[in-house]
């Protein structure tokens, strides 16, 4: 089984531990990591863009003048999408932006993008995180320490209401629950930093 360092807060190595290979020496799959990471992106959009069109906007559906004797260009409503104020043509409406990837090939897109932090080093085990204030320098120490540089993906087994305080106001910075680790988290974030107790919890939901 391959081996990774296990540090301390203060960024010194205390341990090495194993982790399973299953999950953390995958081959790389582009494809899958490609198309479930656009997946991914696409379910965050909330799809609330809308205008009216020329039915919907509001004004007098007669003419706003006669057609001929005018002298002017001949109009049939003021809603028209060529009047200011009027209706838009092919505008956004409403939608779902929303894909749908096979569960399999999600598994398979999340064991190969930790497989690919492994290999490149940046994946970096902490035995406990265990701040016991919320502040902001101690995360930025704590990173520091463990020299992680472009940002990361901080991920706990539990909920640390000190951890995520502390980390909430650091750009390209961000929490997460080890259960809940994805494919577009971990490509956006240069590092991935995780508990011991992460880590486990990762093995046991993703792992096999």
């Amino acid at each position: 089984m391959p081996k990774l360092s296990l540090y301390n807060r203060d960024g010194e190595q205390v341990d090495e531990i194993e982790i399973q290979a299953s999950l953390f020496e995958v081959p790389f799959k582009q494809g899958a990591l490609h198309q479930t990471a656009v997946s991914q992106a696409a379910r965050r959009r909330q799809g609330t863009a809308s205008s009216k069109g020329r039915s919907e906007v509001r004004g007098s559906g007669s003419k706003p003048w006669p057609q001929k004797g005018t002298g002017r260009a001949r109009h049939g409503s003021v809603t028209s999408p060529i009047w200011v104020g009027g209706g838009v043509t092919f505008g956004p409406h409403p939608r779902d932006y929303s894909t749908r990837v096979p569960k399999k090939m999600r598994r398979i897109a999340l064991k190969s993008a930790l497989s690919d932090k492994f290999r490149e080093g940046k994946l970096i085990i902490v035995d406990d995180f265990a701040l016991d204030t919320p502040q902001t320098k101690k995360v930025a120490a704590l990173l520091e320490k463990l020299n992680v540089t472009g940002g990361a993906l901080i991920a706990s087994d539990q909920p640390d209401i000190n951890l995520i305080r502390g980390a909430r106001n650091l750009p390209r910075v961000k929490t997460i629950l080890a259960r809940q680790l994805n494919v577009l988290d971990i490509l956006t974030y240069n590092y991935l930093v995780m508990s011991k107790a992460g880590l486990q919890q990762a093995e046991e939901v993703f792992g096999g």
